[in-house]
């Protein structure tokens, strides 16, 4: 007499599977092991791109993963900085109502386009030009320094742009080769720095310490100019340090916006390569990626970009140094978005000029002063916040 099945004589018995779970029935003349199949484990959501808060954008064989809340915050900068500007081009006197200013600007001719368009909108889009430009310079800057105190007018390009401008003026040069001058002086600055601070591989440390050193070196190179100078030059040479935007317009924002489109590859490679910015060299040297060569990259884009914008409003200071580090803040990254900090830097600068010219009105006051006004206490609370975080 053969034995009966377990199976078979749990069923007649009426006894289920120890723990009351149901054993799964397999295909016909499978055995035990292949009938107990293990249930799937539950999936997690995730995002298209399996990275929380990020989405994958594939435009043909490119893909490319964006950060959703930097969009948003980019949205946000981008709809407050049209309502700056058209704030900028309708306070003033004469008064323009924002209706007649969006009017002017579409073309459809109203009694104040002269106003609009060739008194005010010149200067507007420089403001908004060089602070874009400032604003991916020091992104650029701060990401290969690893600091957020590390901007072109903290590591000497901004002093060796003004040294050369200084010069320029004070020597009785034509007006037009300032700005040549400026960007000569800014570029040198930079070739000096590099020098300095590129021995051990563009160290972090090493290379803010050498900013820091050209820089004081530069500034009192102008003081012995400017103090031997004729006091008219050297007055006008003051106000080119401070950095303004009066009496400029469409040919400084045309300089500033042909380097932008010209370094517009590079700036894109910068976006993705500041993604591995933070890591350390062994860890970056361990995944593929050449973190001396990037570093100094990425460090020759942003002086350039900022010598070309001071050579062409001066010596602007404090944009490049907060827009970084408030658009980081705002996005919730681990280093400043570039898009971000162009527009934060755009935004801020716009309305610094627009505080400059109506709130002492009818005196003007230059935009770097403003700038100053708001860098120095953030300068301030970044000095608070690290002595906190070390102790």
């Amino acid at each position: 007499m053969s034995t009966p099945d377990r199976t078979t004589a749990d069923r007649e018995s009426g006894a289920g599977p120890a723990l009351g779970v149901t054993a799964a029935t397999g295909p016909a003349g499978a055995g035990p092991a292949a009938s107990a199949r293990p249930a799937p484990a539950p999936t997690t959501r995730r995002t298209a791109s399996g990275l929380p808060g990020r989405s994958l954008l594939r435009v043909g064989p490119v893909s490319v993963q964006v950060r959703r809340r930097s969009v948003l915050v980019a949205l946000a900068v981008t709809a407050l900085l049209a309502v700056a500007v058209v704030l900028s081009l309708s306070l003033g006197n004469p008064y323009v109502a924002p209706v007649d200013v969006l009017r002017a600007l579409s073309g459809a001719g109203t009694p104040y386009d002269l106003v609009v368009l060739d008194l005010r909108l010149p200067r507007i889009g420089l403001a908004a030009a060089a602070g874009a430009a400032f604003g991916i310079a020091g992104t650029l800057i701060q990401s290969v320094a690893r600091n957020p105190l590390a901007s072109p007018d903290v590591i000497g390009i901004t002093q060796g742009a003004g040294l050369a401008a200084t010069v320029a003026i004070t020597t009785g040069a034509a007006a037009i080769l300032v700005a040549p001058a400026a960007l000569l002086g800014g570029l040198v600055a930079a070739l000096l720095l590099l020098a300095l601070g590129a021995r051990h591989g563009l160290a972090a440390q090493r290379f803010v310490l050498a900013g820091l050193a050209v820089a004081f070196a530069l500034r009192a190179l102008t003081e012995v100019v400017m103090l031997s100078a004729d006091p008219i030059d050297g007055l006008r040479a003051q106000i080119w340090l401070i950095g303004t935007l009066a009496g400029k317009g469409w040919t400084e924002t045309l300089w500033i916006a042909l380097t932008l489109a010209v370094l517009l590859p590079v700036l894109a490679w910068a976006g993705w390569a500041l993604n591995g910015s933070a890591l350390d060299d062994d860890t970056a040297r361990g995944i593929g990626l050449r973190p001396v060569a990037r570093r100094i990259a990425l460090a020759t884009t942003g002086v350039l970009v900022a010598a070309t914008v001071t050579a062409q409003v001066g010596a602007v200071d404090f944009v490049a140094l907060v827009a970084p580090q408030v658009a980081r803040r705002l996005v919730r990254a681990e280093r400043p978005p570039l898009l971000c900090a162009a527009l934060l830097g755009a935004l801020l600068l716009v309305l610094a000029d627009l505080a400059g010219r109506r709130l002492f009105a009818p005196t003007q006051l230059p935009a770097g002063v403003l700038t100053a006004a708001i860098g120095g206490p953030y300068l301030m609370f970044l000095l608070i916040r690290g002595r906190r975080r070390s102790s």
